[in-house]
Order: C-alpha cells, then sequence, then structure tokens
C-alpha cells in the first residue's frame, strides 16, 4: 500500500527534548520575589534592571504592575526597589541608601558566593582575573566588589594582554553563566601564562548552566536543528546555541517564541533539538512543542542529563514581611501557571 505524500513527509520526525531546561533556582527565586513583592505591597513595585533576563518574563510582571528601571536614582526616593538575580556592586547599595529606598536583594545566591570571594581575595591583596563578558550586569556587580583588584578576561584571545602585579598571586573568578568549554579554555591559558594561577575555593560557574550544556553535548550530534528558547540579552541561552553547534547539531537558533522559528529551518529535517535558557518559563517551550506538532513533529523524546532538586528561600527582607502578615515563609517554588503562554496573544 502506498503512503500519502504528506504522511509520507512527516516519517521519522522527533524531537529530543532536553532535561533539565528552563528555570534554574536563582531564577525560581527571584521571579516568585517580585510576585510575592506585588500580592504583598501592591503596585508599583520597582526592579533595578531586568529582573531575569527573559523578555516574556519581564512583560508578564509588567502587566501586574512591576516598573522596571535602569538605574537607581529613577527610583522614587522612599519606594520599594528589588535588586535584580544578576547581583549589583557595593556603589549601587550606597545609591539606594541615600535616596531611603526600601530594598530587596534578588541576587543569585550562587551570585553572591562570586561576589564574596571577589572580597575575600582582595581583602588578601590578590590580583583577580574575572573572566566574563564586558557589560553584563553580574561581570559589573562583581568587579564592582573589588574594582582596583579585578582584570575582566573576556576569552582566550585577552590572555596575552593581561598583566597582574605578582604573579605569585593571582586567582580567577567567573561569570557564572558562561561556556564551560570556553571558560576552561580561558584558564587553561591564563596558567600557561601565570602557573601559580590559583582556582576558585568552588566551581564559580552555574550548576545549572552546565547542566543545560551537559544535555545539549548528549543530544547535538543527534539533532539537524537546534531550537533554544530564550532571550537575546541572555547570556546562558546564547551560549547554548553555541555549544549545539560546536558539538555537532546542523542548524541552531535562539527564539523567544513559537512563532519566531522560521518553517524554513525544518527542510530536509528529521530530528529537532529543543532546549531552554535559566531564566525561560516552562510555558514559552510548551509553545515550540505545540508549534512543531503541528507540523509534524509529534514524537517527543527527553534527554536527561541530570536531577535537579535545589531551591533557595526568598530573599530576608520579603520573607521577614511575608511572616509578619502570616504567611508561610518556606522555600517557595515558582507557580507555572502564574506565567501565561505567548501563544494567548496577550503579551505580545
Amino acid at each position: 500500500m502506498d503512503v500519502p505524500e504528506a504522511a509520507a513527509d512527516r516519517t521519522g520526525r522527533r524531537v529530543l527534548l532536553a532535561a533539565p531546561r528552563g528555570y534554574c533556582a536563582g531564577v525560581d527565586r527571584a521571579v516568585v520575589t517580585v510576585e510575592k513583592a506585588l500580592e504583598l505591597y501592591g503596585p508599583p513595585v520597582y526592579v533595578r534592571k531586568e529582573i531575569v533576563h527573559n523578555k516574556h518574563v519581564v512583560r508578564t510582571l509588567e502587566k501586574r504592575g512591576a516598573i522596571f528601571v535602569e538605574e537607581t536614582d529613577e527610583v522614587p526616593e522612599g519606594a520599594r526597589v528589588i535588586f535584580s538575580a544578576h547581583g549589583v556592586s557595593p556603589t549601587v547599595h550606597e545609591e539606594a541608601r541615600q535616596l531611603s529606598l526600601k530594598t530587596i536583594d534578588a541576587t543569585c545566591p550562587l551570585v553572591t558566593k562570586v561576589h564574596r570571594e571577589a572580597v575575600r581575595f582582595a581583602d588578601d591583596d590578590y590580583d583577580i582575573l574575572l573572566v566574563g563578558h564586558e557589560g553584563h550586569e553580574e561581570v559589573e556587580g562583581t568587579a564592582g566588589e573589588a574594582p582596583d583588584h579585578i582584570t575582566l578576561v573576556e576569552s582566550p584571545e585577552d590572555v596575552d594582554h593581561v598583566e597582574v602585579r605578582d604573579p605569585e598571586k593571582v586567582v580567577w573568578l567567573s561569570q557564572t553563566t558562561l561556556s564551560v568549554d570556553e571558560t576552561m579554555e580561558t584558564v587553561r591559558r591564563l596558567r600557561e601564562k601565570f602557573p601559580k594561577l590559583q582556582d576558585p575555593p568552588s566551581d564559580d560557574i552555574c550548576y545549572a548552566t552546565q547542566n543545560r550544556q551537559v544535555a545539549v553535548k548528549q543530544m547535538a550530534s543527534d539533532c539537524d536543528l537546534m531550537i533554544v528558547v530564550g532571550s537575546q540579552n541572555s547570556s546562558n541561552s546564547k551560549r547554548l546555541v553555541e555549544v549545539a553547534l560546536e558539538y555537532g547539531s546542523r542548524d541552531g537558533h535562539l527564539v523567544d517564541y513559537a512563532d519566531e522559528i522560521d518553517e524554513a529551518w525544518l527542510d530536509g529535517v528529521a530530528t529537532v533539538g529543543v532546549t531552554s535558557g535559566a531564566s525561560v518559563p516552562e510555558v514559552l517551550v510548551r509553545d515550540v512543542l505545540d508549534w512543531l506538532a503541528e507540523r509534524g513533529y509529534e514524537d517527543v523524546q527527553a534527554v536527561t542529563a541530570a536531577e535537579e532538586s535545589l531551591l533557595f528561600a526568598l530573599p530576608n527582607e520579603i520573607r521577614r514581611d511575608l511572616k509578619a502578615a502570616g504567611h508561610d515563609v518556606k522555600k517557595v517554588q515558582h507557580d507555572p501557571s502564574s506565567i501565561p503562554s505567548a501563544r494567548e496573544g496577550s503579551l505580545r
């Protein structure tokens, strides 16, 4: 019996779905912090910078009354402001004090760990080589902890230009959302130049960043196309595309929404890989899977690289006020239904 042409075209099409993907514990904590602040205090609640680097999350929170500002002095004196998951420098904390702002610090605890490392090594008079991307909010916050001791190193090619005061007292730290492979190549080059280079006391690259990259590495060679859901200003999302291409995916693209996928990308494609950056709500991945299913990619197979169960407690400031209002202040996990689907059309 002959198979109809349309059905034949769909034979063998599948999706490899990476796990873990999407929200990490730090993003979960930051988004819940804004949601709880809006519930507890009522709008407006100011947020310095994007709470996380995801367009859809920011738009959703704006609809509920969050006001995102670029600089601290844009917040009215005496108002409430939340610092984003990427962290801020001591200068920003001082600016907030001068404006009598009520602050809630939603900095990811893993970023805070890097800040503390920077302070400790600076106090011991080390030169600190910070591997990261210039202009990224996390890098600005970390560098601000010890500006006289920190030198930014963006890539392996930058190593030739790095100078330190004492090659016997030098340590490297890193932005938490980088490519593991590229970071370690930069560190390798630094160690060739400075043999006494010390490692940080624990791994700086976020566990979630690593896990998402490992999952992509495992599936990339089986993928004709890798679709990474995430925003252009999300460092860890952009790295996932790079990792996919490096490890064998024939093509790869970063999209915020399912309707940004170009159907031409599917020409000759049997296997599509799907994953998402650490600041992406799962509903956006579901939209992509629905979009692909409508085009014959209904067979979805999970590729699991790790299991994640880590949760962080909410910031002390909001836990205190929630407790005073009679709310449960245990570790709170984000409610997936609180971020609506982009396909509903309300936030596009």
